[in-house]
Protein backbone atom coordinates (compact mmCIF):
# COMPACT_ATOMS: atom_id res chain seq x y z
CA UNK A 1 0.00 0.00 0.00
CA UNK A 2 1.69 3.51 -1.48
CA UNK A 3 1.09 6.25 1.41
CA UNK A 4 2.39 9.55 0.32
CA UNK A 5 5.36 11.13 2.00
CA UNK A 6 3.59 13.84 2.96
CA UNK A 7 0.82 11.50 4.74
CA UNK A 8 3.31 9.08 6.17
CA UNK A 9 4.85 11.65 8.37
CA UNK A 10 1.58 12.89 10.15
CA UNK A 11 0.50 9.60 10.55
CA UNK A 12 3.85 9.17 12.10
CA UNK A 13 3.61 12.17 13.95
CA UNK A 14 0.43 11.48 15.43
CA UNK A 15 1.02 7.94 16.39
CA UNK A 16 4.39 9.59 18.10
CA UNK A 17 1.90 11.68 19.96
CA UNK A 18 -0.86 8.77 21.03
CA UNK A 19 2.10 6.87 22.63
CA UNK A 20 3.03 9.74 24.73
CA UNK A 21 -0.41 10.80 25.76
CA UNK A 22 -0.97 7.07 26.47
CA UNK A 23 2.58 7.39 28.93
CA UNK A 24 1.46 10.64 30.36
CA UNK A 25 -2.38 9.06 31.28
CA UNK A 26 -0.76 5.74 32.69
CA UNK A 27 2.38 7.15 34.17
CA UNK A 28 2.17 5.56 37.82
CA UNK A 29 1.16 1.63 35.88
CA UNK A 30 4.51 2.25 33.87
CA UNK A 31 6.42 3.41 37.07
CA UNK A 32 5.44 0.64 38.71
CA UNK A 33 6.30 -1.86 36.01
CA UNK A 34 9.74 -0.47 35.34
CA UNK A 35 9.96 -1.11 38.98
CA UNK A 36 9.67 -4.54 39.20
CA UNK A 37 11.29 -5.03 36.06
CA UNK A 38 14.67 -3.74 37.86
CA UNK A 39 13.60 -5.45 40.65
CA UNK A 40 13.57 -8.96 38.56
CA UNK A 41 16.64 -8.09 37.02
CA UNK A 42 18.78 -7.05 40.36
CA UNK A 43 17.03 -10.24 41.68
CA UNK A 44 18.34 -12.25 38.74
CA UNK A 45 22.09 -10.83 39.16
CA UNK A 46 22.07 -11.11 42.62
CA UNK A 47 21.17 -15.37 42.20
CA UNK A 48 23.34 -15.52 39.71
CA UNK A 49 26.22 -14.22 41.90
CA UNK A 50 25.28 -15.93 44.97
CA UNK A 51 25.77 -19.28 42.66
CA UNK A 52 29.46 -18.57 42.19
CA UNK A 53 29.89 -17.98 45.93
CA UNK A 54 30.44 -20.39 48.97
CA UNK A 55 27.38 -20.92 51.04
CA UNK A 56 26.56 -19.29 54.35
CA UNK A 57 24.43 -20.47 57.32
CA UNK A 58 21.02 -19.10 58.00
CA UNK A 59 22.32 -17.29 61.27
CA UNK A 60 24.99 -15.41 59.28
CA UNK A 61 22.63 -14.01 57.19
CA UNK A 62 20.78 -12.65 60.16
CA UNK A 63 23.85 -11.50 61.52
CA UNK A 64 24.35 -9.14 58.67
CA UNK A 65 21.39 -8.11 58.09
CA UNK A 66 20.96 -7.10 62.10
CA UNK A 67 23.45 -4.27 61.83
Amino acid sequence: MYIPEDKEARLNELFKQAVLEVLQEQRDEFYGLFLEVLEDISMTKAIHEGERTEPISKSEVYEVLEK
